[in-house]
């Protein structure tokens, strides 16, 4: 389409009339609150798990810096399930092997986008139940990839969580990161952590729940939920990202409040591992993908 800005993230996929039946499928049944019981186990065994990846934008220069993997199950029959629909009620041995599996898959996974030209930081949520149960550390260590260049990896690990036991959650926190892996406070906001817990923390990033980020250019009160987020983060030597970002208007405000990072379905919704390193190779040889400064009005979509 003419006038078309093929390098805006908001193009990393196509609308939903571009979708694949089962990418579909996931969506209409997640609005439907759809919740099949998922053997966990079993889709282990199977191999039914599948690793998607979110694309994190660069707020400030505009460009792509990494991704945060996310577990799928790809059910032979119903479709690709949400985590909503599978991890409920899963224990905490189950879920631990989960973990591993997109743990290791992950780890493998940057060879092939670094492969296509792009050094992410990759990102992985991991609950604080599987960081007591995984050698997480050593399994880095033995795993991670050999390139002088790879830039580590981030745990994000949710502030309820953390504010539990925030003395064991400081001694993880400093063992992951001898091993090359930092700790990212994920939906935060939505949880009672105080200034105090974050100050023995060594987080790396803060991301703002999503609840915040929705109409934080027009709600008053989100906005100034994230702007705090964001100086907050910055006063503590970190950087913010903000989850969830689904229209220009918020996505404005927050490059305006500083914000460093952001993820959502505006700038690119979860994808599987072929179709990203399907557009990274595309864009190996060009321009990097910009989001929309400021004021600046949104391109065409791609049709």
């Amino acid at each position: 389409m003419s006038g078309t800005n093929h390098d805006d993230p908001r193009h990393w996929s196509g609308p939903l009339d571009n979708m694949s039946d089962d990418e579909r499928g996931w969506l209409v049944d997640s609005m439907r609150g759809v919740s099949p019981h998922i053997n966990v186990e079993q889709a282990l065994r199977e191999h039914w798990l599948e690793i998607w990846y979110q694309p994190k934008i660069d707020l400030k220069r505009r460009c792509l810096a990494g991704a945060e993997a996310l577990a799928r199950i790809h059910h032979p029959n119903l479709g690709v399930l949400l985590p909503g629909q599978f991890l409920p009620g899963v224990d905490d041995d189950t879920l631990a092997m989960l973990t591993e599996h997109a743990l290791l898959t992950t780890l493998y996974d940057w060879s092939s986008f670094d492969a296509a030209g792009y050094n992410l930081h990759l990102a992985i949520n991991v609950p604080v139940s599987a960081l007591l149960r995984l050698p997480i550390p050593a399994i880095v260590r033995e795993c991670r990839p050999q390139a002088a260049h790879w830039p580590g990896l981030v745990v994000e690990v949710t502030e309820d969580q953390i504010v539990r036991d925030i003395k064991l959650a400081q001694e993880i926190a400093n063992q992951l990161k001898v091993s090359g892996v930092s700790v990212a406070i994920d939906d935060f906001g939505g949880g009672y952590s105080s200034l105090a817990s974050l100050r023995e923390l060594p987080f790396a990033e803060l991301k703002i729940d999503h609840t915040f980020v929705k109409n934080c250019a027009t709600e008053g009160t989100n906005g100034a939920i994230c702007q705090t987020a964001i100086d907050l983060a910055h006063r503590f030597g970190s950087v913010a990202v903000a989850e969830g970002i689904e229209n220009m208007a918020d996505l404005q405000a927050l490059q305006v409040m500083r914000c460093d990072f952001g993820q959502g379905v505006l700038l690119a919704p979860p994808m599987p591992k072929e179709r990203f390193i399907e557009l990274l190779n595309q864009r190996n040889n060009r321009a990097r993908p910009q989001a929309p400064a400021a004021g600046e009005q949104p391109a065409d979509r791609v049709a």
